[in-house]
C-alpha cells in the first residue's frame, strides 16, 4: 500500500462523498479508482451498469421495489 497525493479541493471532496456513500475516506477513494478504471476499459457502458456488474460480481441480489 503507498500514499496517493491529491490536491486540497479534491480531497474535500473525497471526503465529502465518503458521507454520503457511508464510507471510509479511503474506501471511497478506492471506489472511485475502480470505477474509474472500469470506465475507461469500458467507455461505452454507463456508470448505473458498470455498479450493478460490479454488484453481481460480489454476489449481491437486487430486491424488489414495492410502490407506497
Amino acid at each position: 500500500m503507498g500514499i496517493v497525493n491529491i490536491d486540497e479541493e479534491l480531497h474535500d471532496q473525497l471526503r465529502k462523498a465518503s458521507v454520503v456513500g457511508c464510507r471510509s475516506i479511503n474506501a471511497q477513494a478506492a471506489f472511485w479508482i475502480r470505477i474509474g478504471m472500469l470506465a475507461e476499459m469500458n467507455p461505452t457502458v454507463p456508470f448505473n451498469e458498470l455498479v450493478a456488474r460490479e454488484l453481481r460480481a460480489a454476489g449481491v441480489v437486487p430486491q424488489s421495489i414495492r410502490a407506497a
